[in-house]
């Protein structure tokens, strides 16, 4: 199996196709990634999976084009049985690839794009796969109004959280301490965290509005994220923190490279996006971790997330809503809180594990080999 993407630096997709090939490799198969390279190259070779420096990460169409003959005489030297993009540009050489190979082509889907005029064109890509994954069923939904009705061809096989390192039981305490001592958070206080980089979408403002209407000084907030393009926006945030009162009780750290030990610091996790999230990671991560969790009611929160029982739903942007959702959440007793952890760590193991959608993946793998040997034979 070959898998090509732009770039392996850090994201969804990229962690996606790192899981999935190291998991094709850990059960024998021979799994390849094309990419212009990144930081997770280092982890795919540890694991046996070898990497292919391309310049998939163009979208100059006279370079897809040209990616397209690399990419079929490589898939071609390496014998592979299945070509799997995921993402637009790089998805157009893959499919064009396979269609001069005849080698099968799948593809997943992330996130929803814009659909109008010649967007939905470049974005079509993604859809011509002979099998579809969809990280979600928001994600399956958004396909099909766009597309149109391809039942057999779309499959729902959601973000996977690797449950060995979101595990509260793997955490020591030194680290939760060393962590909380970096980013200087009060003692005593509640924290309620909001992980996420640093973009106006993810309603960081809206936390900040939410926390202030607590009327209270004894509650932490905490925004772990890095700054998406500039500094700009993490002062502005900064300086609503201070107007609304909030300046020596919010934190804005940088991007964590510890985030099992972030959660266990939180007494609530919150996402705040104020458009749907594709799959929303930072919610199956928090529940993974027994932290109760608080998510804006769209997207894919809605399948991740067990209303009153895990965590709660809110209206996107709401303010007063959020904060109502708060009191809530900070109000919980211990055994309450306890009832929600263990609910929510069953969930996301049994729902949402990294191991579950591997080897959900890797059936996918298996049912279109299968076929293409059905059509082979049948010819």
């Amino acid at each position: 199996m070959l898998q090509v993407l732009p770039a392996l630096e850090t994201g969804g997709a990229e962690r996606g196709a790192v899981d999935v090939a190291c998991a094709l490799a850990a059960a024998g198969g021979r799994a390849f990634v094309a990419s212009a390279g990144g930081r997770m190259v280092r982890e795919l070779e540890r694991n046996g999976v070898k990497h292919f420096v391309l310049p998939v990460n163009t979208k100059n169409p006279f370079l897809v084009r040209a990616n397209a003959t690399r990419i079929a005489r490589l898939a071609q030297h390496l014998k592979v049985d299945i070509l799997h993009a995921r993402s637009r540009a790089p998805a157009w050489s893959a499919y064009w690839a396979a269609t001069r190979t005849g080698i099968p082509f799948v593809t997943t889907v992330h996130s929803p794009h814009s659909a109008g005029g010649l967007k939905k064109r470049y974005n079509s890509s993604l859809v011509k796969g002979e099998r579809i994954i969809a990280i979600s069923d928001f994600i399956a939904g958004y396909i099909r109004t766009t597309y149109g009705p391809v039942p057999p061809q779309v499959r729902v096989i959601h973000r996977g959280v690797d449950v060995d390192i979101f595990d509260p039981v793997r955490v020591d305490v030194p680290r939760i301490i060393n962590l909380a001592r970096s980013w200087g958070l009060p003692d005593g206080l509640p924290v309620v965290m909001l992980p996420g980089r640093l973009s106006r979408w993810k309603g960081h403002a809206v936390l900040i509005e939410a926390l202030a209407r607590l009327g209270t000084k004894d509650v932490c907030g905490l925004i772990v994220g890095a700054d998406q393009r500039g500094p700009e926006y993490r002062r502005e945030l900064e300086k609503l923190a201070a107007a609304r009162g909030l300046g020596g009780n919010m934190r804005l750290v940088p991007d964590c490279r510890d985030m099992p030990a972030a959660y266990m610091l939180a007494d609530v996790v919150v996402s705040a996006s104020t458009k749907p999230e594709a799959f929303g990671r930072v919610i199956t991560e928090a529940q993974a971790m027994g932290r109760p969790v608080i998510a804006t009611d769209h997207g894919a929160a809605r399948e991740t997330i067990v209303e009153g029982r895990t965590g709660w739903t809110v209206k996107p942007g709401d303010a007063d809503a959020l904060a109502a959702a708060l009191r809530d959440a900070l109000a919980l007793n211990a055994a309450a809180r306890e009832a929600y952890a263990r609910e929510s760590i069953v969930h996301v193991r049994q729902n949402f594990s990294k191991a579950k959608m591997c080897a959900e993946t890797l059936d996918l793998y298996r049912e279109v080999v299968a076929a293409r040997a059905a059509r082979t034979a049948a010819a």
